[in-house]
């Protein structure tokens, strides 16, 4: 891979308005792509994962989802948002932020910028 990408859910408004504060406010940034947009297959990814999660393709070949890919995206930021993205990925602190990180995606229909559709699937929200 020859550069680190973070593949999000272009059908959400809550995620697109998540992605649109990344490249707002860090200067550096993975290339954002909308998994709709993407060749799945080229990225290794299968549409259920990126269903269920945000992904992370580092340039290194190193993969991570949800919480784990925000992290590695803090960490790339550099400066004071690897700091964070540093402590996120702690092992206690990754497992509250995972438990965080579903909580929001089962109600991301409910945050700042989501709308309707942007719930998951019934099957989804129980997870």
């Amino acid at each position: 891979m020859a550069e680190s990408i973070l593949v999000f859910d272009g059908d959400c408004a809550f995620c697109t308005s998540c992605v649109r504060f990344i490249e707002r406010r860090m200067k550096r940034h993975p290339k954002i792509v909308a998994w709709q947009l993407s060749d799945l297959a080229a990225l290794g990814l299968t549409q259920a994962e990126c269903e269920e999660a945000v992904q992370w393709i580092g340039a290194d070949g190193k993969r991570a989802s949800a919480q784990h890919a925000v992290g590695q995206t803090l960490v790339y930021a550099g400066k004071g948002w690897m700091v964070l993205g540093r402590i996120a990925l702690l092992p206690g602190i990754s497992h509250v932020a995972g438990v965080i990180y579903r909580l929001i995606a089962r109600n991301r229909h409910r945050m700042p910028g989501g709308t309707p559709e942007c719930s998951l699937p019934q099957s989804e929200r129980g997870k």
